[in-house]
C-alpha cells in the first residue's frame, strides 16, 4: 500500500479506559521476519460497530497514547456485518513501513474517536534461529533458569488471574454497556418520537398560522369592500338629503320665481343685482353665524338655480317677442294686401280709397274682430256683408279663443298656439300656457 497521507485519529485516553475485547487479532506470530509485507487478521466481535475513519496501528510495548503508534493502515468496512466473512477481516502492512529494532509490538484497533477497541499479543521483528545450535548450560544457570521460569510461573499465574478479573470487569463493562445502550435505543426512540411530535406540531402550527393569515387577508380585503360600500352608501345618502331638501326648498320658493318671472327685461338686470347682494350678504351672514352654513349654502344655490331660470325665461321671452315681431310683421303685410283688395273693389265700384278720411286699424285684435271701415259707416256695408263671407272666414284660437282668418293666418295661428303651450322638452307632453306651475313640476320630476 502507499503511505497514507492523513493522520488517524488519536487522543489521550489512558489504557485502563480502553476495551480491548471488542476487536480480536488472530493467527499473530511470536515473530516475524524483516523485509517482508506482514497481514493482520481480525474479528469483529458482536456489539462491535466499525466506522469508516477506524485504523489499525503497530504500537511497541509500553505505549501509554494513542499517539503513540509506529505505522497504521486504515481498516476496510465490510459489506455485511451480519455474515460471518464480514465479522473476518485482515489488513497488510507493506515491509517498508515496518520497524528495523528487534523490540516487542503489538496490533492495536483504534476506532475514529481514537479509542482502543482491541490489541493483539506482543510480537518481534527479527530473523529465525538456527535450531541445531546445542547449548550447554552449567548447574548454577540451570538453576538460575528454573528459577527465572519459576518467577515466570508465578507472573504468568499472576497475569492469568489478572485476565480473570479483566474479564470480569469486562464482562460487567459489556452488561453496563448493553444498559447503556438500551436506555441510549429508548431515548434515541424518546427523541425521534419527540422529533416527529415538534415536526407535526410545527406542521399543524404553520398550517394554523396560514390559515389564520388566509383569514386576515379575507378580513381585510371585506373591510375594504365594507368602507367603500360605506362611501357609497354615505354619498347616496347625502345626494338624496340634498335632493330632498332641495325638493322642499323649492317647493316653498315656487312662489318667489313666479314673481320674479313676472318682471319685464329691464328689471331682470336690476333682479341679478339684488340677488348678487343678496348672496354676499348670505356670504357675510354665514362668516358670522357658522351653525347656518349649510342653509345659506342651499340658499345660494336655490338663488343660482333661480337666476338659470330667469335667463332661461329671458330667452324664451325674447324668443317669443321675435315670433310676434314676425307675426306683426306679417299681420302689417296682410293688411298692406287687404289696403289693396279694398281699394280694388272701391276702383271697381268708382271710389277711391285714399278719399276717406278713415283708416282700418292695423292691430292684431282688431283686424280680427272687426272689419276696416269709414268713421261714419261703409256706404256700400250691404255690398261688402254680402262679400266678406267668400272674402274671409274666421278660426278660433282653441287656447284664447281670439278670430283669425281662415286663409292667411294658418301659420300665424299655429305659432300663436305654440306660444300659449308649453312642451315637455323631455317628453313632449303639452301644458296650457295658465298651467305654468304644473309644467314646471312635471320637467322637475325628470330630474329626480
Amino acid at each position: 500500500m502507499e503511505e497514507p497521507i492523513e493522520d488517524p485519529p488519536t487522543s489521550a485516553v489512558l489504557l485502563e479506559h480502553c476495551h480491548f475485547s471488542q476487536v480480536i487479532f488472530n493467527s499473530v506470530e511470536k515473530f516475524y521476519v524483516p523485509g517482508g509485507d506482514i497481514t493482520c487478521y481480525y474479528t469483529l466481535t458482536q456489539h462491535f460497530i466499525p466506522r469508516r475513519k477506524d485504523w489499525i496501528g503497530i504500537f511497541r510495548v509500553g505505549w501509554k497514547t494513542t499517539r503513540e503508534y509506529y505505522t497504521f493502515m486504515w481498516v476496510t468496512l465490510p459489506i455485511d456485518l451480519n455474515s460471518k466473512s464480514g465479522k473476518q477481516q485482515e489488513v497488510q502492512f507493506k515491509a517498508y513501513y515496518l520497524p528495523k529494532d528487534d523490540e516487542y509490538y503489538q496490533f492495536c484497533y483504534v476506532d475514529q474517536d481514537g479509542v482502543v477497541r482491541g490489541a493483539s499479543i506482543p510480537f518481534q521483528f527479527r530473523p529465525e534461529n538456527e535450531e541445531d545450535i546445542l547449548v550447554v548450560t552449567t548447574q548454577g544457570e540451570v538453576e538460575e533458569i528454573e528459577q527465572h521460569n519459576k518467577e515466570l510461573c508465578e507472573e504468568n499465574q499472576q497475569l492469568k488471574d489478572s485476565c480473570v478479573s479483566l474479564q470480569k470487569q469486562n464482562s460487567d463493562m459489556q452488561a453496563k454497556l448493553r444498559k447503556k445502550q438500551e436506555e441510549l435505543e429508548t431515548l434515541k426512540s424518546i427523541s425521534k418520537r419527540l422529533e416527529e411530535t415538534m415536526r407535526e406540531q410545527k406542521d399543524c402550527w404553520e398550517t394554523e398560522l396560514l390559515q389564520l393569515k388566509e383569514q386576515n387577508q379575507k378580513m381585510s380585503s371585506e373591510n375594504e369592500k365594507m368602507g367603500v360600500r360605506v362611501d357609497q352608501l354615505q354619498a347616496q345618502l347625502s345626494t338624496q338629503e340634498k335632493e330632498m331638501e332641495k325638493l322642499v326648498q323649492g317647493v316653498q320658493d315656487k312662489t318667489e320665481q313666479l314673481e320674479h318671472l313676472k318682471k319685464e327685461n329691464g328689471q331682470l338686470f336690476l333682479s341679478l343685482t339684488e340677488q348678487r347682494e343678496r348672496q354676499k350678504e348670505l356670504e357675510w351672514t354665514v362668516e358670522e353665524m357658522k351653525q347656518k352654513e349649510t342653509a345659506a349654502a342651499k340658499k345660494q344655490q336655490e338663488l343660482t338655480d333661480q337666476n338659470f331660470d330667469l335667463s332661461k325665461r329671458l330667452s324664451e321671452n325674447k324668443i317669443i317677442y321675435n315670433v310676434l315681431q314676425k307675426e306683426k310683421e306679417r299681420m302689417e303685410e296682410e293688411n298692406d294686401l287687404l289696403k289693396m283688395e279694398n281699394s280694388t273693389l272701391l276702383s271697381y265700384m268708382g271710389l277711391n280709397y285714399d278719399s276717406f278720411p278713415y283708416q282700418a286699424p292695423t292691430s292684431n285684435q282688431g283686424g280680427a274682430r272687426q272689419n276696416p271701415g269709414l268713421v261714419y259707416g261703409n256706404p256700400y256695408s250691404g255690398i261688402q256683408e254680402s262679400s266678406a263671407p267668400s272674402l274671409l272666414s274666421i278660426k278660433k284660437c282653441p287656447t284664447c279663443k281670439s278670430d283669425f282668418p281662415d286663409d292667411l293666418f294658418d301659420h300665424t295661428l299655429e305659432q300663436h298656439v305654440q306660444t300659449l303651450s308649453l312642451n315637455c322638452p323631455i317628453c313632449d307632453k303639452a301644458f296650457p300656457a295658465k298651467e305654468k306651475q304644473i309644467f314646471e313640476d312635471h320637467v322637475f320630476c325628470h330630474t329626480l
